[in-house]
């Protein structure tokens, strides 16, 4: 699967040339959209290196070079320029979410202890919620009008990524400003953005996905963003689509489970034209035949090409991108009765199946993990990328199966939960698309496979069609089967249902008490 390689003048220009680049034109850069609404609020790329510079200069006021700045900001213009500004200032950005819960504020605390922040830039009203000694609100701070840029080597950390995992220790992927140029050369590329493109979504900021496509973007290219918030898609996920509508060209990413519900609520959905959208990138958890299926019938009538529907796939650990479906969109294809969809080729970077493991290798690839001396496993000494990820290339496109450390082993045959969760979703309509953790349990009889399923009107008619569509799919009986609304299966702070937390929820207290 060989790739272009990213140009050298792509990976030795500092990120910060291209704001500066950008703020010679008096144009849009970035829009937070709120609701009721909607109201759009908007900085021009002038607006926006005034404000990075006023970060910058007091976070040189309290911070030295090396130090982390953590960002936990809403999001909105504040954390777009709390982030731009920690770069420009030559400093290590820490994104993260606002504490919001119990498990955010957990979070964000572990990533507080493993990363120690100097500083932390917050919105006004989350001054009070974060656990740092030196707190900044972003929106009282005056614009700047002479200070520099930091002069930093390209191999120097630009940001931790922390991942998004529930249970573990939070581990902060290491991202260069080279590794960040090299993320956005590679999204531009492979859906053939420029200056005149419009990036637009919900993705949280502190998420790879979001952070590289509605900040990073748009930055290296001079392009327009448009944002609105995770929690206003969730109210309304057609206000998604509606915002794809407005601006040709649109380049926009989002997880499978918002494509189910975008399906679903298109019904209600009038009066929109769809036909100009560019990419409409679907990634960050496992992208489903029938979700492909459901999106298309659910907005053909709209003018989306299925074109522009592009499964992809990525990690944290390669800043987001590693493969991408191009311009022939979607590539479904049928494997022992199972269908899979393609996530597409390499853009910029090298990928090599291990024992079955996708290993990735490119400029995009983090160096390690914050305050974990040598590679860990993880990064091998010459420069691959193990990803945990399990796959198979068929046509020279890569197709992933599973996680590694997610495997389930049942008197020696090997299962992906992904596979058990597809069947269960299928068994019954009560069933909900996306919220189902399938996952190894261990008792006297040995291993096991367990299943937490969301699912509207739970009954015994749903339980009996759910063991019996895994039993006959996958020769299997259930051990345990929990039948629980939607709402309660949980997910990562990404989300992507955790089945590391649904295990530790459902089935913790049998191996404490069994």
């Amino acid at each position: 699967m060989p790739p272009a390689d990213v140009p050298d003048d792509v990976l030795t220009t500092p990120f910060t040339d291209y704001l500066l680049r950008n703020a010679a034109e008096d144009r849009p850069a970035f829009t937070c959209r709120t609701f009721p609404g909607p109201v759009d609020h908007t900085l021009t790329w002038p607006e926006v290196l005034a404000r990075v510079r006023g970060v910058a200069r007091e976070l040189r006021r309290f911070t030295k070079t090396g130090d982390r700045v953590a960002i936990v900001a809403r999001q909105d213009l504040g954390y777009v320029v709390a982030f731009l500004g920690t770069l420009y200032a030559g400093r290590i950005a820490v994104p993260l979410s606002v504490p919001t819960s119990r498990t955010n504020r957990a979070r964000i605390e572990s990533a507080f202890a493993d990363a120690t922040p100097a500083v932390c830039l917050t919105s006004k009203d989350l001054l009070d919620k974060v656990p740092a000694a030196v707190v900044l609100a972003v929106e009282d701070i005056e614009p700047g009008d002479t200070e520099p840029p930091a002069e930093v080597a390209m191999r120097d950390p630009a940001y931790l990524q922390y991942t998004s995992g529930s249970t573990s220790r939070p581990a902060g992927a290491v991202i260069s400003h080279r590794a960040l140029v090299a993320a956005c050369w590679q999204t531009t590329r492979c859906y053939h953005a420029d200056a005149s493109a419009h990036l637009a979504g919900w993705v949280p900021f502190f998420h790879d996905m979001g952070l590289v496509l509605l900040i990073g973007t748009p930055v290296f290219l001079g392009a327009h963003s448009v944002f609105f918030t995770p929690m206003e898609f969730v109210r309304d996920p057609l206000r998604w689509i509606r915002l794809l509508a407005e601006f040709p060209g649109v380049v926009t990413a989002a997880p499978n489970f918002a494509f189910d519900l975008a399906a679903e609520a298109a019904v209600e959905l009038t009066d929109v034209d769809l036909s100009q959208v560019n990419s409409v990138l679907n990634g960050s958890e496992p992208v489903r035949a029938a979700t492909v299926e459901a999106f298309e019938r659910a907005f053909a009538p709209f003018g989306l090409p299925r074109t522009a529907h592009k499964p992809c796939y990525g990690l944290a650990e390669a800043t987001v991108f590693v493969t991408s479906a191009g311009d022939e969109g979607p590539t479904v294809t049928t494997f022992d009765g199972e269908p899979r969809v393609s996530v597409g080729r390499p853009y910029g970077q090298r990928i090599r199946l291990v024992d079955k493991e996708i290993w990735v290798s490119g400029p995009n690839v983090a160096d390690g993990y914050w305050g974990r001396p040598g590679r860990g496993g993880t990064f091998t000494e010459d420069g691959w990328l193990r990803t945990g990820d399990l796959g198979f290339v068929h046509d020279g496109e890569l197709y992933v199966t599973g996680r590694l450390k997610d495997l389930i082993i049942v008197d020696g045959r090997n299962h992906h939960p992904q596979d058990i969760e597809a069947t269960v979703e299928a068994a019954h309509p009560g069933v909900r698309a996306g919220r189902v953790a399938a996952f190894a349990v261990r008792d006297e009889r040995g291993e096991g496979v367990a299943v937490v399923a969301g699912c509207v009107n739970p009954d015994e008619t749903v339980a009996r069609a759910v063991r019996r569509a895994v039993s006959a799919g996958h020769d299997l009986p259930l051990r345990a089967l929990w039948l629980v609304p939607p709402g309660a299966v949980p997910r990562t702070s990404s989300g992507k249902v955790s089945r590391a937390a649904a295990r530790e929820r459902w089935w913790g207290d049998n191996e404490r008490h069994g």
